[in-house]
Parts: C-alpha cells; structure tokens; sequence
C-alpha cells in the first residue's frame, strides 16, 4: 500500500520551498479590493453545496473572495490566514460590501465574518477553535504545507458536516506544462491533489473529486518582467536542468516570448484578484485546472 504520508513528506522535502506569510503580506500590498468577477469563485461555491443558514470556515481566506460571497448569502463565516496583509484586504473588502466584521467570535452573526490571523501549523484552539463549531470548511487553493494529514485532519474536526478544498492536478499557476513543453522543457510535475485523495481514502473517508478550470491573464510591466516570471517556471518545473540545459531553455523562451508577448489593450484595469494589469499580455489565455475535492467530514479518521 502506498503510503500518502510519507510520500507527501519527501515531496515537500525534495521539491518545494515553504510558504511564508512575508510573501503573501508584500502581495497583499497590490490587491485592489474591489475584486473583479471571479469564475472560480462561482464554480468553488455551487460544488460546495452549502445549505441555507449553515456556518462556514474558511482556512487560507485570503483577501476573503469566498468569505464575501458567503456572508453576501446570510452565512456566518469563520476565516483564518497567516498573511496580516491580506486580512487587512479582507477587512477592506467587506466594507466595500457592507459587510460587517465581527471583532469576537461571541458578536459572529448571520451575514457577517470573524477573521483569525493564524496558521495551518498553530494550535487552533488557542484562536478559540473548536471540533464541531462549523458546519462546512473551505481550504480553497491554501493547502502549502509540510504536514497535508494534519491539515486535512484540523478541518475534519472544525466542519460537522462538508469539507471542500481545492489543490494542483500538475499544471498551476506558477508551472505551466504546455508553457514549459513549448520551451523544449520536461516539467516534474506535483498532483498534489493525488495524496490529498489517496489520505482521505485510505482513511476511510468518501472523497469526490471534481475539477475547476480557472483561466488565467498573465499581464506584465516589461518584458524583462515577463522573462523573470517564465525564468521562475523553468526553475520550478523542471529544477533538474543542467547548466547548460537552463541557459537553452532561457533562450527559447526569449524567442517564445517574442513571439506570444503583445500589448494589452486592457492595461491598467483591475485583473480577477484587483491586481492593475501592465501593458503587455500573452496573444492567449492559460488555464489551471484545480481538482476539487470534498468529503462528508465524519465518515473516516485521519
């Protein structure tokens, strides 16, 4: 039998740098908070099938998309992230919704939110936390982390009925195999959703597995931008390369970019997260597919 644990264990080890919260804070800084439509959004809410006055959780929140829709529809929502940065864009978008923001979660009530600043690491009991307190628990594309049984463990327990989360099938934003292909590049690619899967199965849950496709407007300031930012696709797909094989695939990919990079007749518009766009895009939109996954919260034991 394979062993999902251990298997995630040496693949956080070998392949990934951790996720730190003073990332996501310098990212917060260029949210604009009035987010623009967001498809995935939609999709992540009408699988998830949450039922009217249910109570939610939503770990990684973010600058709080889901947490908004949520509240919009009369549900308490409970959120939590490590980014002090992107709760205070949380902060900012519901005022700009009227939604209100509870400072307890004794003052949490139908239509309003009550943020945590917290990890997936810290021992949630000490925000106030407990097994049982919502009725469904959202990780929507939040799950970095060393130890994935723990977290998948911490949101069994939080949730009394439905745990929803979403994760990589390979291709994400940061490592696009039809990208790298067209750089003569070999991505290594992590489906990180498979030993999300794999756990829960084997720990007598019921996972189901749906699939979200996100389109993605990649817009940039240069084209030396744009290069940095496929330069990092090639060190992170494909971290093996050779020396020489790197500097081969960075030359191709000047020529590619030469070739897909054109002016954006949309620069300066907020992009699906609030970023302003930059005056160059790609000729063609990419797409991400996430796997969704959910499962009756107490139907096995992780």
């Amino acid at each position: 039998m394979i062993d999902f644990d251990a298997a995630w264990r040496h693949l956080q080890q070998t392949t990934k740098a951790p996720d730190n919260c003073q990332r996501w804070n310098k990212k917060a800084s260029r949210y604009d908070s009035r987010d623009a439509k967001n498809l995935y959004a939609e999709a992540f809410v009408e699988l998830a099938g949450v039922q009217p006055g249910e109570t939610i959780f939503d770990m990684g929140c973010g600058t709080g998309t889901l947490a908004a829709e949520m509240a919009t529809r009369g549900h308490k929502v409970i959120v939590g992230d490590f980014s002090s940065g992107m709760l205070a864009k949380l902060r900012e978008n519901m005022a700009l919704r009227d939604i209100k923001v509870a400072e307890s979660l004794d003052a949490l009530t139908p239509g309003s939110v009550f943020p945590l600043c917290m990890s997936w690491e810290d021992d949630w009991s000490q925000f106030g936390l407990r097994e049982n307190m919502a009725d469904v628990a959202f990780a929507s594309r939040s799950i970095a982390v060393a130890d994935l049984r723990s977290a998948l463990r911490k949101l069994s327990s939080i949730a009394r009925r439905r745990c929803c989360i979403t994760m990589t099938t390979g291709t994400s934003p940061r490592v696009d195999a039809r990208v790298l292909a067209e750089l003569g590049v070999g991505a290594e690619l992590n489906r990180d959703y498979v030993y999300a899967f794999g756990m829960l199965a084997q720990a007598g849950f019921e996972p189901e597995v749906r699939y979200i496709h996100s389109s993605r407007k990649d817009s940039f300031e240069s084209k030396d931008d744009a290069f940095g930012d496929f330069s990092q696709m090639i060190d992170i797909g494909a971290p093996t390369l050779s020396e020489v094989e790197r500097l081969q695939a960075q030359a191709n990919l000047r020529e590619w970019l030469a070739e897909h990079l054109v002016d954006n007749p949309e620069a300066g518009m907020p992009d699906k997260k609030g970023y302003p766009q930059g005056p160059l895009t790609l000729d063609y939109q990419r797409i991400v597919p996430w796997a969704f996954i959910s499962w009756n919260a107490k139907d096995g034991q992780l």
